[in-house]
């Protein structure tokens, strides 16, 4: 029922900046705890950023101060400001949600977006 499609993945450089975009559709948003992850190679998927309905962010602790986890209700859309990349980032980036929080944001997932080891 819920879908969540993610987009910006892409190179780039060694301490530049990136931002991704998840779009929700078929459920109610706003009521939703949103979540990146991120999986690289032969590695289990870790979480990176959640998102409260109430806007409270969480981060991991490699990403702090370096990434930011916003929210538009209006446009359905969470993102992920990527600043200051290093050569840690590179990975399978996957948006998630949950209508139920404080629940983990894992009920629903997208594909994922692609930001891969930069050139």
């Amino acid at each position: 029922q819920v879908q969540l499609v993610e987009s910006g993945g892409g190179l780039v450089q060694p301490g530049g900046s990136l931002r991704l975009s998840c779009v929700a559709s078929g459920g109610t948003f706003e009521t939703y705890a949103m979540g990146w992850y991120r999986q690289f190679p032969d590695k289990e998927r870790e979480l990176v950023a959640s998102i409260s309905s109430s806007a409270y962010a969480y981060y991991t602790d490699s990403v702090k101060g370096r990434f930011t986890i916003s929210r538009d209700n209006d446009k359905n859309t969470v993102y992920l400001e990527m600043n200051n990349v290093n050569p840690g980032d590179p990975a399978i980036y996957s948006c998630a949600g949950t209508p139920h929080p404080p629940s983990p944001p894992r009920d629903y997932w997208g594909r994922g977006t692609q930001v891969p080891v930069s050139p």
